[in-house]
């Protein structure tokens, strides 16, 4: 319990084992996690015996040891394949300032950059789309968006709707953040 309650929020390899009903039973290593189908992304499928990576995302005590939860879909999961695919953000060179998640469906993610040489949705992206490929491969052909992030809240929701040409942003309630576009 103790090696895995330490661990939530990161991603591990596995191997689907089974299924119990629509839940998966995942080898991780020193023990078995479950991948409930509400954690399942809609659009993946698994079989007997292939890897799987997912997020810890609980760890419950239970008569028969520890009970680790996996998640495909918890927003952890996108932030983990950002670090692991692109060095910069690893390094601390970009910042993943924001990440809203639809599984199976589509994602946008924005980025800063804290050195201003680093174009962050360049990097993200990579030569070709080399970097972004493969986190959306993993996630199984899920869009994924990349957005300039900005602290004014209308060049920021102008971004974030890109390629809309918008003509004007108007902030309804800065408090409960919402605008007309």
């Amino acid at each position: 319990y103790n090696d895995y309650s330490q661990k939530i929020g990161e991603m591990v390899n596995g191997v689907v084992k089974r299924f119990e009903g629509p839940d998966m039973i995942v080898d991780i290593g020193k023990t078995e996690a479950l991948l409930p189908l509400r954690e399942q992304s809609r659009a993946e499928t698994y079989k007997q015996g292939e890897r799987v990576r997912a997020v810890i995302v609980k760890v419950l005590q239970s008569s028969k040891g520890p009970q680790v939860i996996l998640s495909r879909i918890d927003q952890q999961i996108l932030l983990r394949l950002f670090e692991m695919e692109i060095p910069e953000i690893y390094d601390g060179n970009i910042v993943v300032k924001n990440a809203v998640h639809e599984p199976g469906d589509r994602a946008k993610v924005a980025v800063a950059s804290t050195d201003r040489d680093v174009d962050p949705v360049g990097a993200c992206v990579g030569m070709k789309g080399s970097r972004i490929n493969s986190i959306i491969r993993e996630l199984r052909g899920e869009k994924i968006d990349i957005v300039q992030w900005s602290d004014d809240p209308t060049s920021y929701a102008s971004n974030a709707l890109n390629p809309a040409k918008i003509s004007k942003v108007l902030i309804i309630d800065p408090i409960e953040k919402r605008m007309e576009v």
